[in-house]
């Protein structure tokens, strides 16, 4: 009945607006600074814009639905996620299984004309545009703006004349060159192309090599492109400035790790603020916990932007670790990122995201005040779960945290199995499986999952049902458990618990991995064998995520 309540009461719409305090991660320090990262969280490549004193941000999503991102703030330091910008990714019969990798890279967030506009390349399929009117609410259905392969990170440009260009990097892996950066001419509103793309920067040969990621702007009548270049972990960012926007450019590093221990700090957002300041949105890559956000400022000097502090006077900054607070109109609330989830509203948290296009058949929410996830029929050559798109997760918050979700794990038949995971290039599961008429707690751990390697299983206990159906037709047996994941310093153990007072390692202790261009990722799964059974389930009364 308390849960039942709870699920009304967080329909109502001024609960609706609460706004979410990490236990394990807020950057401001409540004393006019903060401390990077600003997002601890694997929101790679990320774009920003503002409009007026608010500033909205999106990041890549890859194969992750639903995708884009989008995060609001009112300062760039408290960041809340307010929604996302893609249901679906398409063509379907390539997403609608893991395509792991591929999908949405570095998206570009701009305002124009009272709309928002998100610009993405998809490495296989072409460049991608979405647009609204309101950031937090439906956004139109992507138009394709240029089919083709291996056009990846793109951004608009409106001129001042009305007139549309998008710039833009290249994949290797699929045009078999790089380290160029092309501007081309698009239609007015911004949905085609309507001239060949002109190499307007070359770094091939250079320091500058794998100079990608680039971000347009025009300010005091100089077009400038903020890139990257030299390599997602030890990379540094460049500023290219011109009079024409075909180039050519003058370039400078303004930006690099220097004496910092932040590597390869590049790839972002550009923002001038209504309040005449500048700042630089960028990430920085740490390996198992992916891409995290840091803010630095920006000062001009000779008209070169010079990102983070210039100590000894070159134009190229080095990262900054604690800094005053960009100003604002007023006083901001401290918020963070939504992580943990009680489960009782009719719709899925903003944190979450599946493996593949969203399919019914995966899971939803109930009106009992839980989520339920049904078992995935794995193929008849299943050999490990990066081939199961309905895996539930959300981005690791921190370094150190812990994660704790009380479940209840219903089998219809045996060998069906669910539990929480740490997910990556390698994985490992805590799962209650069904055996005969009893469970088993197993612990599964797999390396190289996307080079499809087996698992490993090591049983830790045998647990007797908590519940038995008694009715004839389709009778489940149940196990109510909680299972807990502990994240420190790259490394995860497992925990379980039959009353959620007294927890009993589980396991062995993981060694976190990233996925393929994500961090590791958390979360819930349910699966079992191919066959016509019939499907089991996970229902989890919460998920929630502590010091």
């Amino acid at each position: 009945m308390r849960k039942q309540l709870l699920m009304a009461l967080a329909m109502l719409p001024l609960m609706a607006s609460a706004q979410y305090k990490s236990q394990v991660w807020s950057p401001d320090n409540g004393n006019g600074t903060y401390t990077n990262p600003v997002i601890n969280a694997d929101y790679s490549d990320p774009d920003a814009c503002a409009v007026g004193d608010d500033y909205y941000l999106t990041a890549s999503s890859f194969n992750c639905i639903p995708g884009l991102p989008i995060l609001h703030s009112k300062d760039m330091v408290n960041w809340t996620i307010i929604g996302h910008a893609l249901k679906k990714l398409e063509p379907e019969e390539m997403f609608n299984k893991p395509s792991h990798g591929n999908g949405v890279w570095a998206p570009s967030i701009r305002y124009h004309n009272g709309e928002f506009y998100i610009y993405w390349g998809d490495p296989d399929n072409g460049v991608f545009m979405v647009k609204t009117k309101d950031p937090a609410g439906e956004w139109e259905k992507p138009v394709c703006v240029i089919p083709g392969k291996g056009m990846i990170d793109t951004t608009p440009l409106w001129d001042e004349d009305g007139r549309c260009y998008l710039v833009n990097a290249w994949a290797n892996s699929r045009s078999r060159f790089a380290s160029t950066i092309c501007v081309r001419e698009l239609s007015a509103d911004g949905t085609r192309a309507i001239s060949d793309p002109v190499i307007v920067y070359d770094g091939n040969g250079t320091a500058n090599r794998t100079c990608e990621g680039p971000k347009f702007y025009k300010r005091d009548g100089w077009y400038w492109i903020m890139c990257p270049a030299g390599g997602v972990p030890t990379g540094v960012q460049l500023a290219m400035r011109s009079k024409n926007i075909y180039g050519p450019y003058e370039c400078k590093t303004v930006l690099a790790q220097g004496k910092s221990k932040v590597n390869g700090p590049h790839q972002g957002a550009w923002i001038h603020t209504k309040f005449g300041e500048d700042w630089f949105l960028h990430f920085q890559d740490k390996e198992c916990y992916g891409r995290v956000v840091h803010l630095q400022p920006v000062t001009w000097k000779d008209n070169w932007p010079v990102m983070g502090i210039d100590k000894d006077g070159d134009y190229c900054g080095d990262p900054v670790t604690t800094y005053r607070k960009p100003k604002t109109a007023g006083k901001v609330t401290v918020a963070n990122p939504v992580e943990s989830d009680e489960f009782n509203t009719p719709t899925l948290g903003k944190q979450w995201q599946w493996h593949a296009n969203y399919n019914q058949f995966f899971g939803m929410p109930t009106a009992f005040g839980t989520y339920r996830i049904y078992t995935y029929k794995e193929s008849e050559k299943f050999v490990n779960l990066w081939e199961v798109p309905n895996l539930l997760l959300q981005k690791t918050p921190a370094d150190k945290f812990t994660a704790t979700a009380k479940v209840r794990f219903t089998a219809k038949a045996p060998n069906q199995y669910g539990g929480i995971i740490m997910m990556g290039l390698d994985y490992s599961s805590l799962v209650v499986k069904r055996i005969g008429n009893e469970f088993q707690l197993q612990q599964i751990i797999c390396h190289n999952a996307d080079k499809g390697k087996p698992e490993q299983v090591k049983v830790i206990a045998t647990l007797q049902p908590t519940e038995v159906d008694k009715i004839d037709y389709q009778p489940a047996i149940h196990e109510d458990i909680y299972l807990r994941m502990k994240v420190d310093n790259g490394y995860c153990t497992f925990e379980y618990s039959m009353d959620g007072k007294k927890f009993k390692d589980a396991g062995e202790k993981f060694k976190m991995r990233e996925g393929k261009w994500i961090g590791a990722k958390i979360g819930l799964m349910a699966a079992e064998p191919a066959g016509n059974t019939n499907r089991g389930w996970i229902e989890a009364d919460w998920f929630r995520v502590t010091k």
